[in-house]
């Protein structure tokens, strides 16, 4: 009777310890990819509403799009970099016409693909605390710096 009762023990705990990370595994994509900001807005509809209405990011495709005409096929890979969420990335934007969603600086573009965190909620599924180095790859460039402008993440975006 122990044995039996010991051998299903150690399978039960075979089964905890190796069988359920792979079903978890399974529900969870393994690597996170771009879905929108729109899908932020269930959840942080605040910070959504502010971002949307006031942050000029929400609206950056306009200017590339008014651009794009005069623009070589490398300079507006350029543009794309900065101005759309997750270009060149896995699941990031292609083309106006393929990822409309993603063809501005959206939510992601500073907090990370959102994928796993909007499947989970955990806040380490996401960039939640930013810092300006998370803005330099885009706001030190030299372009920027013609202009003066200085990325505003303590200001009322969201």
């Amino acid at each position: 009777m122990r044995r039996t009762a010991l051998g299903i023990t150690i399978v039960l705990w075979f089964a905890l310890a190796f069988l359920a990370p792979l079903i978890i595994g399974a529900q969870v994509p393994s690597e996170a990819r771009y879905v929108g900001s729109a899908e932020c807005a269930d959840c942080h509809p605040g910070e959504y509403e502010r971002f949307t209405e006031h942050a000029n990011k929400a609206k950056s495709d306009h200017s590339v799009r008014l651009m794009a005409p005069k623009l070589t096929p490398e300079e507006l890979r350029e543009c794309f970099e900065c101005h759309t969420t997750g270009y060149g990335r896995p699941g990031g934007f292609r083309s106006f016409e393929e990822t409309p969603e993603l063809g501005h600086v959206g939510c992601e573009g500073c907090h990370g693909p959102g994928s796993v965190h909007v499947v989970t909620g955990h806040p380490d599924d996401i960039i939640g605390s930013l810092t300006l180095d998370t803005c330099r790859p885009c706001h030190e460039d030299e372009r920027v710096q013609v202009i003066n402008f200085k990325p505003l993440i303590y200001s009322g975006a969201h």
